[in-house]
């Protein structure tokens, strides 16, 4: 009897870590759309919601009925690097443009549980008209209909509009399509992640509403601020944190409870000199892959890291890896296609920096220095079974 207990206790651990690592995966979870770890996560909600709380101080919403969880991810460094994208063509980020307009709509969502694509358009017209520091949006402008849209998409995908009858694509070809909407109020309400109230922020100043009002040296905001750089970072390095958030990694206690924490989400706590390292061996808790198998910038990443590593400790120009982007292109002709255009290599080595900035694996400034971190990729020691740095939405 007690070797099944003990049994069933094991199974439900690793059921409870991947219903965790799937939230920090996709903090806005569906049942439409990953009903599998949606199962998961309203099976073990009881535990899941004061696990969040305790190892975090994040707020887990299971709406089981509705068919969502929503895990409200609050950081006091807002990563810029994760951008809302839209939903058409090549995912591209959202831009001023688009936000402005996504967070209007979500203020007029409020107001009903029906709506068309036509009515809102227009009440989106009336409310960015008195916005002075909104331009109005022209229903009449492509750029604005194709801006719309993908705010309307991202609301769909959120779960927040559900259209049920009508294809909000056909917005952007004619003015008078017909589509209707259902509104899920309650679910837009829990879109918002943030501790303060932003109708009650004294200022513009939008980084107030991610304070959290708690001293510097309280122990649960240390262990809390730990866990969730450890939970959303590739990496954390000692000498990036502040000295009471140092003091607590390094010392015995604070290391045994962030431990705890870690192992207990599934993953794995890499400790070294300079920092601490979360890995997930089976790449659940994560948004981005690193090495990125068919992605053109996670492969030149690679290859341009190999280059930043063999000149370690001397830093490289940039100019040196744009010749070694320029000699690959010359000697594989169908290799990057989409960059070979007027000014694609320079963009391709921006975007391959780009990646390997995100895993804080280099130094990106007038020349290019390898972090700690990049030494796991090294060419001796580097094997394709190697656990790799992870990203969390």
């Amino acid at each position: 009897m007690t070797d099944l207990r003990s049994e069933l206790d094991r199974q439900r651990g690793t059921e409870r870590a991947q219903a965790i690592r799937a939230l920090l995966a996709r903090p806005l979870l569906t049942r439409a759309a990953d009903p599998e770890d949606f199962f998961l996560v309203a099976r073990h909600a009881a535990e899941l919601v004061p696990w969040f709380d305790e190892h975090t101080g994040w707020r887990l919403s299971v709406e089981a009925r509705q068919g969502y969880a929503r895990l409200a991810k609050v950081s006091a460094r807002p990563d810029g690097t994760r951008p809302a994208r839209r939903l058409r063509g090549n995912r591209d980020p959202f831009d001023r443009r688009r936000y402005a307009l996504f967070c209007v709509l979500a203020a007029e969502l409020l107001t009903g549980q029906v709506t068309t694509i036509g009515i809102l358009a227009g009440r989106l017209t009336q409310a960015t008209v008195v916005e002075p520091a909104i331009p109005t949006f022209d229903s009449a402008s492509r750029e604005d209909r194709r801006a719309y849209v993908d705010a309307l998409l991202l609301l769909e995908r959120f779960g927040v509009l559900t259209a049920t009858d009508g294809s909000t694509d056909a917005y952007l070809e004619h003015t008078d399509a017909k589509v209707l909407y259902r509104v899920d109020a309650t679910r837009l309400a829990r879109l918002l992640a943030a501790p303060q109230s932003p109708s009650r922020l004294p200022g513009p100043d939008l980084s107030a509403l991610v304070r959290e009002d708690r001293a510097d040296d309280d122990p649960d905001r240390l262990r809390h601020s730990l866990v969730r750089r450890l939970l959303d970072d590739p990496v954390v390095y000692f000498d990036e944190l502040p000295e009471a958030e140092r003091a607590y990694a390094t010392g015995v206690p604070g290391r045994r409870a962030i431990r705890a924490a870690i192992e207990e989400a599934g993953l794995q706590l890499e400790e070294r000199a300079e920092g601490l390292l979360a890995i997930d061996p089976d790449a659940v808790a994560t948004d981005e892959r690193f090495p990125a198998e068919n992605s053109v910038p996670g492969q030149t990443a690679l290859l341009l890291l190999d280059s930043i590593l063999a000149a370690h400790p001397e830093p490289v120009p940039r100019a040196a890896l744009a010749e070694q982007i320029a000699a690959r292109f010359a000697e594989l002709p169908a290799w990057a296609r989409t960059y070979r255009s007027d000014g694609g290599p320079q963009r391709l080595l921006t975007e391959a920096l780009g990646v390997l900035e995100r895993f804080k694996l280099i130094f990106n400034d007038e020349v290019i220095r390898a972090r700690p971190a990049a030494a796991r990729y090294a060419a001796p020691t580097t094997s394709a079974k190697t656990p790799r740095p992870r990203r969390a939405r």
